[in-house]
């Protein structure tokens, strides 16, 4: 049985978020432009049959540019001065992606610019 150790971006980046998604969870990034280099590594060590989400809150759309992510992880850039912003589209995408279901637990592994870790939401 593999031994699984949880990644600190902190050996990475001068960030201190911990990144251990379960096999099988949606994964979903949050981030403010600031921190798109944690987005950046996050996604870089993703398994290619990820699948999930990543929203990166920048000013304008000069701004968007690459962001490599495996096939089944969306990025989408909302920039501020068309009125989009992290919040609503996280909460949006959530609604979706954690239905009410008797039958199963949905889970979602997220980081939002701003927390300290990230963690499992579940429906």
């Amino acid at each position: 049985m593999p031994i699984l150790k949880t990644m600190l971006l902190s050996d990475l980046l001068p960030a201190s978020i911990a990144w251990l998604p379960a096999d099988g969870d949606l994964v979903l990034l949050a981030v403010q432009a600031e921190d798109l280099a944690i987005a950046e590594t996050v996604l870089a060590t993703l398994p290619a049959k990820a699948r999930g989400q990543v929203f990166v809150e920048v000013e304008s759309m000069d701004e968007v540019r690459d962001l490599p992510a495996p096939g089944r992880v969306c990025v989408s850039w909302l920039a501020r001065d068309r009125g989009r912003t992290l919040r609503p589209a996280v909460d949006a995408w959530l609604a979706e992606m954690l239905p009410v279901d008797l039958d199963r637990e949905h889970r979602v592994y997220a980081w939002i610019s701003g927390e300290a870790a990230a963690r499992v939401i579940t429906s």
